[in-house]
């Protein structure tokens, strides 16, 4: 599972370089990390053979919307990258707002899905869903906190 973690890490990393240049190659770095998540999301999570197709079908509506909160979180990371230096108080203040904002949303963006996973399966399908989820997200909200830079002292 590391392995995978590390691979997910380095694409999402790649995907925040890239994103300052060219939006094309984020969609191709967030597809082939969406590939790659869903194969290992189908290692922990375990639907019978009955709720499969439709444990599916709710994962990549999932996926669909968590990619556009993918690209937000870039957005956002750009933005701190480009102002990093020369970021006034002000900035800074409605920069993190707004990934308080983000976190926010994913984080109902989880709940949501865990509650319609739960509805086409069971709760050991949602919550394997929820867990495999929540511990992608953190070790990525981690990786990207290690690569962030604190603002520096203006004082």
């Amino acid at each position: 599972m590391k392995k995978y973690l590390l691979i997910f890490a380095a694409v999402f990393m790649a995907s925040f370089a890239y994103s300052q240049s060219n939006k094309e190659e984020v969609d191709f770095m967030q597809a082939a990390f969406g590939m790659d998540k869903k194969s290992i999301v189908a290692d922990y999570v375990n639907p019978s053979a009955a709720q499969k197709d439709a444990f599916w079908k709710v994962y990549d509506e999932y996926e669909t919307k968590r990619k556009d909160l993918g690209k937000q979180r870039i957005d956002l990371l750009t933005q701190y990258a480009e102002q990093y230096q020369t970021m006034s108080s002000e900035q800074a203040d409605a920069w993190t707002k707004k990934v308080f904002d983000l976190q926010k949303k994913t984080d109902k963006l989880i709940e949501t899905y865990y509650k319609k996973v739960k509805g086409v399966s069971d709760g050991l399908v949602a919550t394997q869903f929820y867990q495999i989820e929540s511990y992608i997200l953190t070790y990525i909200r981690a990786e990207i906190l290690q690569a962030v830079p604190f603002l520096p002292n203006k004082k």
